[in-house]
């Protein structure tokens, strides 16, 4: 009879190093993994049961670290990790990639006319919101309103940016055109994700020490943080709508796609999808969750606070968010 597990092992944590690009990438991996989509309800409700029976010290005989660890991942991709409740399908981690694939390569394939612009670029933030809201804290939720505005001004920020390149680009190479997308995206987000998170930014985030005690919350931690996820969206974009576009602009002059021009969509997502199947995961773990910053660029009263308690700390840590 194999050993009994113990009742030791961190499953609130991630099951790889943290502090290294690599087990960063490798937790995300997981967590953006496509497959959890497929997962019947059946199979959530076990990796339920197995997860809080498992945090409440109850071990079922015979449950080994991998099938726990297989378990905490299923459920990390369906539950949230406040509130406990299943998160709507299309707003999980795990629909990145299905669904970005899909927007991504309608935004990219139908660029040309006015309509088509302000279509998919309301349907990406539509989407944007539903991800926004499924992944809300549980500490600090966004209110109706929060997501409205960031929602409206989002939406916004893409198709003024979209429409207005898409007038500037009209007499350059075809090739430049179909960047526009990208640059609307990008424009998105840097408005919609300061919006998502004004609390933080007025408020602060809890900034705390390497041992997780709470030493009080920092505006400039929070301008970090939200600088980072900015960056790592962006990033996760990246390379799913600058290379399909230097292909497709290829393919369209081949006789192959003017002969079947219907297989232009189905081509552009393909692509969008394998570029986004290792680019939201690696993107995702450009920094680290656990993020940090000295003591000495917050704020000076966050700083006094700090230093009364505790002289000799240098670093504070933070949740930077995803």
């Amino acid at each position: 009879m194999p050993p009994s597990l113990p009742s030791t092992i961190n499953i609130r944590e991630p099951r790889w190093d943290q502090s290294t690009f690599q087990g960063r990438a490798k937790h995300f991996f997981m967590v953006t993994d496509p497959r959890n989509l497929l997962l019947s309800g059946a199979v959530l409700e076990e990796a339920r049961r197995v997860v809080e029976d498992y945090r409440a010290g109850r071990i079922p005989p015979g449950l080994t670290e991998d099938q726990l660890w297989k378990a905490k991942y299923i459920y990390d991709s369906a539950f949230h990790p406040d509130t406990g409740e299943k998160m709507l399908l299309v707003g999980r981690m795990s629909a990145q990639v299905p669904m970005n694939m899909t927007i991504t390569g309608c935004m990219l394939t139908f660029y040309r006319t006015t309509p088509a612009v302000l279509f998919w670029q309301w349907v990406n933030q539509s989407f944007n919101a539903v991800v926004n809201y499924t992944n809300r804290s549980g500490d600090a939720p966004i209110t109706p309103s929060q997501l409205a505005t960031a929602y409206v001004s989002a939406t916004t920020g893409a198709v003024v940016t979209a429409l207005g390149l898409k007038s500037l680009t009209k007499h350059l190479p075809a090739i430049i055109g179909r960047y526009v997308p990208f640059a609307a995206v990008a424009a998105a987000n840097c408005i919609n994700i300061p919006l998502m998170r004004q609390r933080e930014l007025k408020l602060g985030i809890p900034v705390t020490d390497e041992n997780g005690n709470r030493l009080g919350e920092s505006t400039a931690a929070a301008q970090k943080a939200i600088f980072q996820v900015v960056v790592s969206r962006i990033g996760m974009a990246a390379p799913a709508m600058a290379i399909p576009p230097v292909i497709m602009n290829a393919l369209e002059k081949r006789a192959f796609l003017k002969r079947y021009p219907y297989l232009n969509a189905p081509l552009q997502v393909g692509l969008v999808g394998f570029c986004l199947v290792f680019a939201t995961p690696l993107c995702c773990a450009l920094f680290p969750q656990k993020s940090s910053m000295p003591v000495s660029r917050l704020e000076p009263e966050v700083q006094a606070r700090i230093w009364e308690k505790d002289p000799q700390l240098e670093t504070v840590y933070f949740n930077k968010g995803l």
